[in-house]
Formats: C-alpha cells, sequence, structure tokens
C-alpha cells in the first residue's frame, strides 16, 4: 500500500509540473522513491582508478604485466606469472595515464604510446620488464622509439618473424599522412617501408614484416583495398561509399585474405569471407546465424592461424565455434566461472596458458589464467573488488519505435529495488556516432541508477552494427534529423509507458553524445529538465573545418554522413543542425566540460555554446581541464567532473547526492570550473 501511494503521489505532482510549465527543482523536491533505493555508493568506487586492469601474460609465460596506480597515476607494472601481486614491480611513473601497452614477441620489451596532455600526439615507447632500475629511480629506464613533438605514431603491426621489430605510421614527413616504419625495438633503428603519398589510411602487414595491402578512400567517399607490390599500389577491391570492407588478416596460405564486407546491393549485413586479390573470387565463410547484425570478430590461433571462432554482438554477445578443440576449451572455461561473457585476452606464443576476462552489467570483471593441459582455470583479480555488485541495476536490452516505424534498439537501466513508474530519466547517448552501444558494465549507467535514475542508451540510426540500411540511414540526418528524432521518440516512449516522470528528464554525453545533448536542449526545449556536453561540438561547420590533419584522406566520407560546408545546401543544413544557432531556444541548465587540448572537438566549440548561453542570462556551468583532450583521463578530473556531474543532476532531477568531497577533488573542481565571464564572445554566430 505505501508503494501505491508514493507511485500516485508522484503521479500527482508530475501532472502538477506537467501543467504549470518547466520544472524548477529545489532541494527540498528529491525524487520520493529515493528510500526504497539500495545503500548509496560512493562515487571514488566507481570512477576512481580500479585496483589493477589490463593484464597481459608474455609470450613466453614468464611475466604477467598490468596497470596499477604508482604515485597516483596508472602505470605499467610487471610480476613472474607464478609469484603474487605483491611481488610485483613498478616499470613506468608517467605523469600520465598510460592508455595501454602490448608486449613484443620475443617478450623482451612492453611497448605503449603517450601523448602530451591528451593532445593524440603519440609517441611509442619501449622498456624491458627484466631491467633494474637506477639507483636515484624506482623504475627502469625507459626508450623513446619516436620522441616528437606535433606528430603522431600509431603501431601498425608486430610481425611473427621479426619478433625484435614493430611496423608503425609517422605523419613527421606530412601531417596528413602516415608514412610506414619498421623500428628495431632495441636499437630504435629505423627503415621506411612505405612513403605514404597516396592518401592510404590502413595497411596489412604479414608475418615477415612485409607490407602487403592497403586501404583508402576515394574521391567519391567509397573505399578501395590495394595490393602492395614493390612500390606499386593494384586495386584489388572496392565498395561505395554506402559499403565497407576490411582486410582481418593474411590466410594460412600467404595468399587470400580474411575479410570483412558488406559489398553488394542485396546485402545489408556485414560477413566474414575468404578473398582471393588474385582472383577477384569471394568465398563466404559466415554471416549472422541468426540474421541480426553484423559479423563482430574472430578469434584465429597464432600458432596454426586456423579460424577457431566468430562471434557477434547482439543484444549480447554471441560465440560460433569453428574448431572442435577451441570449443571444448571455451567449454572448460565456461564450467568454472561466473555468468558473464568471457573474452580472449592473451595467450602464450605456445597457446598453452590463455588470460581471459569475465564481465556483466553489474560486474566491470574478473580476470583469470586457463591452463590448457591441465584444464583448469584459476582468479587472478578482479578490477573493482570494492564494487558491491549485489547493489547495482540490470542492463536490460529494449527496442522502440521511432516516429517513422523503424524499430530503434537501445538498453535501459532501471534503479533497483523501484517500481518503473515516474520515474527520473537521463538519456546517455553513445558517442562516435558510427559506433554502439554494447550490454556490459557501464560505470556511468550505473552511477546514475544508483542515484535513483533510470538510464536510456538508445542506439539512434547511424549507430554502427546494426547493417549499412540502419547505418546509413543517419546520413546527414545530426540534431534536427532522425538520428536525434530516434533519442526523442525514445524518451517519449518511456514517457508514454510510465516509466519517465516528464519533467525529470535530462540528457547527457560525451563527443557525439555531448553534441546529442546540446541539440536535444535546442531543438526539444520542451523535453528536457537539464542537459550536460562533455567535449560535445555546438557548431558542425567549425568541427569539420578544425579537424585534425591526419583526418584529411576521410575528409570526403565525413562531409557525406554530416555534410560538406563548401556545398551551399550542405551548408544551410549545418547551420540549421548546429545547436550553437538555436542557443535561444535552450531554456535548461546546462553543464559543459572541455579539454584544453582536444583536436577532434577543440575547445572553441564549448566556448561557443557557453558564451551564447551566458550572453542570454541561461544557467551554464563550465568545466575546462587544462591537460586533458577529448575527455577526461586523470582521475582528479574524472572526479570533479562527476561531482558536478551527481550535483546538476540533483538540482534539476531530484536524486541522491554524496554528500562528502575530499580537499583534493574539491580543490580540482574549483581549479577547473571556468568563468563564464571570461569566455570570449566576439564573433561566435559568425560562420567562416
Amino acid at each position: 500500500m505505501r508503494l501505491k501511494s508514493i507511485i500516485f503521489s508522484m503521479v500527482l505532482f508530475c501532472l502538477s509540473l506537467v501543467l504549470s510549465g518547466p520544472a524548477v527543482f529545489a532541494g527540498d523536491q528529491k525524487l520520493p522513491y529515493l528510500e526504497q533505493l539500495p545503500p548509496l555508493i560512493e562515487r571514488e568506487i566507481f570512477f576512481d582508478d580500479p585496483e589493477m586492469n589490463m593484464a597481459r601474460i608474455s609470450p613466453d609465460g614468464r611475466y604477467i604485466a598490468f596497470r596499477q596506480r604508482f604515485d597516483g597515476v596508472m602505470n605499467l607494472w610487471v610480476k613472474k606469472a607464478d609469484e603474487p601481486f605483491d611481488q610485483a614491480r613498478p616499470l613506468t611513473d608517467d605523469r600520465r595515464p598510460i592508455p595501454g601497452y602490448i608486449w613484443s614477441r620475443d617478450s623482451g620489451s612492453i611497448l605503449y604510446v603517450q601523448d602530451r596532455e591528451g593532445d593524440e600526439n603519440f609517441n611509442l615507447y619501449a622498456v624491458d620488464p627484466e631491467a633494474e632500475p637506477p639507483e636515484d629511480r624506482e623504475v627502469p629506464e625507459v626508450r623513446a622509439l619516436t620522441d616528437y613533438e606535433m606528430v603522431q605514431t600509431r603501431l601498425i603491426a608486430m610481425p611473427r618473424e621479426k619478433p625484435g621489430y614493430v611496423v608503425v605510421g609517422i605523419n613527421d614527413r606530412d601531417p596528413a599522412m602516415h608514412d610506414v616504419y619498421r623500428i628495431n625495438i632495441v636499437t630504435g633503428e629505423r627503415e621506411l617501408l612505405f612513403k605514404n603519398e597516396q592518401g592510404i589510411t590502413r595497411w596489412t602487414v604479414d608475418d615477415k614484416g612485409r607490407v602487403r595491402f592497403a586501404a583508402r578512400e576515394t574521391p567519391d567517399g567509397g573505399s578501395e583495398i590495394l595490393q602492395v607490390e614493390e612500390e606499386e599500389l593494384v586495386q584489388v577491391y572496392r565498395v561505395d561509399f554506402e559499403e565497407q570492407a576490411r582486410i582481418l588478416r593474411i590466410h594460412e596460405d600467404d595468399r587470400r585474405v580474411f575479410m570483412e564486407t558488406n559489398k553488394g546491393e542485396d546485402v545489408d549485413l556485414s560477413r566474414l569471407v575468404i578473398f582471393n586479390p588474385e582472383t577477384g573470387e569471394e568465398e563466404l565463410v559466415e554471416k549472422d546465424p541468426e540474421g541480426e547484425v553484423d559479423f563482430g570478430g574472430a578469434v584465429f590461433s597464432e600458432v596454426t592461424d586456423e579460424l577457431l571462432a566468430t562471434y557477434y554482438i547482439g543484444e549480447k554477445q554471441r560465440f560460433y565455434f569453428h574448431d572442435d578443440e577451441f570449443k571444448g576449451d571455451y567449454q572448460k572455461i565456461r564450467d568454472q566461472v561466473p555468468e558473464g561473457e568471457i573474452d580472449f585476452v592473451s595467450r602464450t606464443k605456445d597457446e598453452d596458458v590463455w588470460l581471459v576476462s569475465l564481465t556483466r552489467d553489474i560486474d566491470p570483471g574478473a580476470m583469470y589464467v586457463f591452463d590448457r593441459d591441465a584444464g583448469e582455470v584459476s582468479f587472478l583479480y578482479r578490477t573493482r573488488p570494492d564494487l558491491p555488485t549485489e547493489h547495482l541495476a540490470g542492463m536490460n536490452p529494449i527496442s522502440y519505435q521511432a516516429r517513422d516505424g523503424l524499430e530503434i534498439p537501445a538498453y535501459l537501466i532501471l534503479p533497483k529495488g523501484v517500481e518503473p513508474e515516474n520515474l527520473a530519466v537521463v538519456v546517455l547517448p553513445h558517442g562516435g556516432p558510427w559506433v554502439r552501444d554494447t550490454w556490459g558494465y557501464d560505470p556511468q549507467a550505473q552511477f546514475l541508477a544508483n542515484r535513483g535514475y533510470a538510464v536510456l542508451q538508445p542506439n539512434f540510426r547511424g549507430s554502427q552494427g546494426y547493417g549499412k540500411e540502419f547505418l546509413n540511414a543517419g546520413n546527414t540526418e545530426w540534431g534536427t534529423g532522425y538520428m536525434q528524432h530516434d533519442i526523442t521518440d525514445g524518451v517519449k516512449y518511456l514517457i508514454e509507458q510510465g516509466v519517465a516522470c516528464p519533467d525529470r528528464i535530462a540528457i547527457y554525453g560525451a563527443s557525439y553524445g555531448g553534441y546529442a545533448a546540446l541539440s536535444g536542449l535546442a531543438f526539444t526545449p520542451d523535453l528536457y529538465a537539464a542537459g550536460v556536453s562533455l567535449v560535445g561540438p555546438s557548431n558542425l561547420i567549425t568541427l569539420i573545418d578544425s579537424l585534425p590533419p591526419y583526418w584529411i584522406p576521410i575528409i570526403e566520407s565525413f562531409k557525406l554522413r554530416v555534410g560538406d560546408p563548401d556545398d551551399p545546401q550542405d551548408r544551410e543544413l549545418l547551420i540549421e543542425q548546429s545547436p550553437l544557432f538555436s542557443a535561444d531556444q535552450i531554456r535548461a541548465p546546462l553543464l559543459v566540460a572541455q579539454g584544453a587540448n582536444d583536436p577532434r572537438v577543440p575547445k572553441r566549440e564549448s566556448d561557443q555554446i557557453v558564451a551564447a548561453l551566458r550572453d542570454r542570462d541561461l544557467e551554464v556551468r563550465y568545466i575546462v581541464a587544462p591537460d586533458e583532450g577529448h575527455g577526461f583521463t586523470r582521475r582528479e578530473n574524472r572526479l570533479a567532473f562527476i561531482v558536478e556531474l551527481e550535483r546538476v543532476l540533483g538540482e534539476h532531477l531530484g536524486g541522491r547526492e554524496q554528500d562528502y568531497v575530499s580537499d583534493q577533488i574539491a580543490r580540482r573542481l574549483e581549479e577547473i570550473t571556468y568563468d563564464v565571464e571570461e569566455v570570449e564572445a566576439q564573433g561566435i554566430f559568425d560562420v567562416p
């Protein structure tokens, strides 16, 4: 009876707000169901650095490397495979979190990339896992294999038959194009393999370290795969703009290739084929047995080159086996670990020992060691052992109809312990936009659910993975088009179903998701009570004009998908779809966060919308991290932003807020909170 009374009161409260106009919530107008929620989980448990993660076993099986904090920053550590973690030692002392790493084929080095304050101009470094540190340091010396400013290094391949080498792309000669080099990992000696003057964006390298295939965009926005014959490039495969094809790896016969493609008028979902570049023949290996989604990926043996398994990502991940022995190994693992999705993280060179991870929607994961000879699985670590998974909310696959009848897949996370009626909702559109949300652990969604909000994650048209028709249905449909309509229709669906209280809805996203948040406030101002944009563009014309130079080789397809500022008709559409030029329609309060060194969405994109709202005396808060790029990677910046996110949503939706903020994070929030009065407003509405 008490629950029914609460729901009835909430219905009356929401109805009164609908009748009285836009919602403005005071601190005493909290959600009436907060007492039914599980215990409040500290924001640090969600967003602080994990205890450890990214474990990888060395090819010789002697060592396990992983990331863990050293001097407060996520750095690389290593231990012997049979040692406990308390005997591990640090290998790096970088002042910026190391984003990832890989073992060299000979196990003699660990390679990683690092940029400067988020500018994405990565250099490549190597460290010897057995090296002793100098007397005056706690970590061994790191070798810089590339050492540039304003130059980007890309890791291309680790050839099996050249275990002491790495193949990379470097754009030091021409900022728009990466030349291909082979680098000796120990000496740093470099050999030019291919001078890229042809706009190549992707390379395929064989086990001997030879560049065999290349891919590039064609002038009409399509793409082509080229065979490298000495200094010549010979086209062997071509797809139109609305199609895609990519080589996964070279076949064991050293002539053919495994390729994913969706080429063909009658083809929608991508499939795995074996392609013969000499004859042009395709042999179908597999397409989705359930006919739902694109080809997801494959697992190959690094010993025999045989295809072991394929997988597809529908509502959840599905595996299909092509090797009986691998299927048996998978089943042994499945029988010894809890429920969840298994991922094959790394294997020894002989493939006798595997590291496998297990993740669920309510658990970011645990790592296990699988001994194939013994058939046994042993626990290695949990990424976040303090996370109380019993209090987290399930991630539910749903779908709804858009206004034109198209079925839109989505995920809905409902706050635990509460009836799904008249809930406050946070819409969380993904970035990209040509990616998709998948089932699994999402710290933002779980944090929001714990604060009392339902979370909608729509895979709007333009999302990848659901076939080329669904992907291309998003072309030039930004902002005032169907990509945004699909998000809006998802919100209206939740309102019609009684799940959402219409005046307690916010929209929050990063990158394209930030743009969607700005668009939601500008183009559907009656729908949202608040918005949050993290590195979201506000002006599509200035966004396109300021793309990094290494995006130039793919600029034609980008313009076809978004719009071409040089085309008068497209330019008019881009102005219409840019939230900046409809800022006068925004009424809801907005939080904007930006990395000062973002190369993809420059700070100007956030400055523009902040100044526009400030000049209209609208509520806008602005966070600018001087040491970040396209997103916040440093823990202090990340936690400071979450404090402000929690505060904004608590004020305007009525959810729970954590009272305590550490002195360190409070200081950092104060440091990166930008005075909106200092934002330059001159010329913000001028279209270049």
